[in-house]
């Protein structure tokens, strides 16, 4: 058993790193700017002046190099001779897009370089320009005509675009104090129109980046693990990030906050209340579904049964909704707190704050209790149906064993084998936590911080929740196993063969 235990924990490593590249992908490929997120704008210059233009600039290069997205995606890359090794240093996304474009067009990324160069030096100069009532609505214009040079590859737009701002040129005296710029911009196109090159498409090129790339530092931090070390001198770690593996998960877009601290803050919720309901569940649902099996056709057994599939029918967030109504301050009764009650005072006597919990927590347990516990108990009823009907199950009746030691010693442990099963699939549900619960109650758990991140698409509490819930489907799949073995002897993860 100890060599299958540690056979299994071995495979876990490359089924985590092949996890986390998927989370990974997922996590470049997902919509928004992280970094226009933090700072709560959009990604235009907006309409000041080139003062603001490069302040904004400013703190979105400070925050992308903060976050560590100035890097390489990974540690190699594997492209064509068109690509530039360097694309991943360009700050917005969009524009990195229209820029690798453009290079696979033209096959020529120094004439690219250039063309984006010579854009940039005609918005400088278009943001320093002095706004008067004659030029202002035009130079609000030839900023949305920049924003589409540098998000547009097709020679169609390109060519419409540059009309439009040759007609800006046109009917504006004050725009030919910058006419040189544009005219760089307008010669840049032409070099890279006329120096195709498109046979270095075919060309297969492998960048490497080392480990000074984003997964590493997302996965496994740029801190050294010895670095608290006295005579280690880490002054030349650049974000000092201990990366997933240490328990780093990154910042929150939202609140700015540790994603660790966030997390943290809601597992304790979450686990307090999905122990307690988990526990109850088996507690209750092991007995009634033995009883359903042993009295099979009885009176007892057709209301348990009834009453298990109208729990499972019942949708938790009607139970859930229905409860808060009749119980919680409205028309009816005020049994319970309503949801979103002040929180419990930290400096409370001890006893005070426990009774207060469990008074709160009353109604959200029983939502998140009764649907698996119908679950489970139909789980139970059927593994001990298919196990009482043994011969061996016979033969201990046939010596004159008693019913309940027959059921408590022969057939309980071989039928638990669908509730083990089980437990695999509710172990991480422990962590992850249930949205409609949280979201209903106003329970700062897991499932309520989920649901907000992903309205936010705050996607580093979205990953690390998805992590999360990877790895203990994989430690619970894993301690299904060992309990297998457990209850049932006869089950063998050896090789050897009888």
């Amino acid at each position: 058993m100890l060599k299958y235990v540690l056979k299994r924990v071995l495979i876990f490593i490359p089924t985590i790193l092949a996890i986390s590249l998927l989370t990974f992908i997922i996590s470049i490929n997902a919509p928004g700017d992280p970094v226009d997120s933090m700072l709560n704008k959009n990604s235009s210059g907006g309409e000041g002046q080139v003062a603001d233009k490069l302040s904004n600039e400013k703190a979105y290069i400070d925050l992308r190099h903060k976050l560590g997205l100035d890097l390489p995606l990974f540690y190699f890359s594997i492209t064509n001779a068109t690509a530039s090794d360097t694309l991943y240093k360009v700050p917005k996304a969009s524009r990195r897009v229209n820029l690798d474009r453009l290079s696979y067009m033209y096959g020529n990324w120094s004439d690219v370089s250039k063309y984006y160069g010579q854009i940039q030096k005609f918005e400088n100069a278009l943001y320093a320009m002095p706004k008067t009532a004659e030029n202002v609505e035009a130079i609000n214009k030839a900023k949305d005509y920049i924003n589409s040079l540098y998000e547009n590859y097709d020679d169609a737009k390109l060519k419409t675009i540059f009309s439009n701002i040759d007609f800006l040129f046109s009917n504006t005296p004050s725009f030919l104090n910058i006419i040189g710029p544009y005219n760089a911009v307008k010669n840049a196109l032409t070099d890279m129109q006329l120096n195709k090159s498109v046979w270095k498409r075919y060309i297969p090129v492998i960048d490497f980046f080392g480990i000074n790339n984003q997964y590493h530092l997302w996965m496994f931090g740029d801190k050294p693990w010895y670095s608290s070390l006295p005579w280690v001198n880490d002054s030349q770690i650049r974000y000092r990030s201990k990366g997933f593996v240490r328990g780093d998960f990154g910042i929150s877009y939202q609140d700015k906050r540790p994603v660790s601290s966030v997390i943290w803050s809601a597992m304790e919720w979450t686990m307090l209340i999905s122990s307690i309901s988990i526990i109850l569940a088996y507690l209750i649902a092991i007995p009634l579904g033995i009883k359903s099996a042993v009295s099979k056709g009885s009176r007892s057994e057709k209301v348990i049964t009834t009453g298990l599939f109208i729990l499972y029918s019942l949708p938790t967030f009607w139970i859930a909704t229905i409860l808060i109504i009749f119980f919680c301050g409205g028309d009816w009764f005020s049994w319970f707190p309503s949801p979103g009650a002040p929180p419990i005072p930290s400096d409370a006597p001890i006893l005070y704050q426990f009774s207060q919990m469990a008074y709160r927590l009353a109604l959200p347990i029983f939502c998140w209790t009764y649907g698996s516990l119908a679950f489970i108990s139909r789980q139970m009823r059927g593994g001990m149906l298919s196990v009482i009907g043994q011969d061996y199950i016979r033969t201990a009746r046939a010596k004159g064993l008693s019913e309940k030691v027959v059921i408590r010693k022969h057939a309980l442990r071989n039928s638990m084998i669908p509730i083990i099963t089980l437990f695999a699939s509710v172990f991480p549900a422990m962590i992850s936590g249930s949205f409609v619960i949280e979201y209903i109650f106003s329970i700062p758990g897991m499932g309520k911080i989920s649901y907000d991140a992903l309205l936010a698409r705050n996607y580093p509490i979205i990953f690390t929740v998805m992590m999360f819930t990877a790895i203990l489907t994989l430690a619970g799949t894993l301690l299904s196993d060992i309990l297998y073995a457990v209850v049932d002897p006869r089950i063998s993860f050896s090789n050897k063969r009888k």
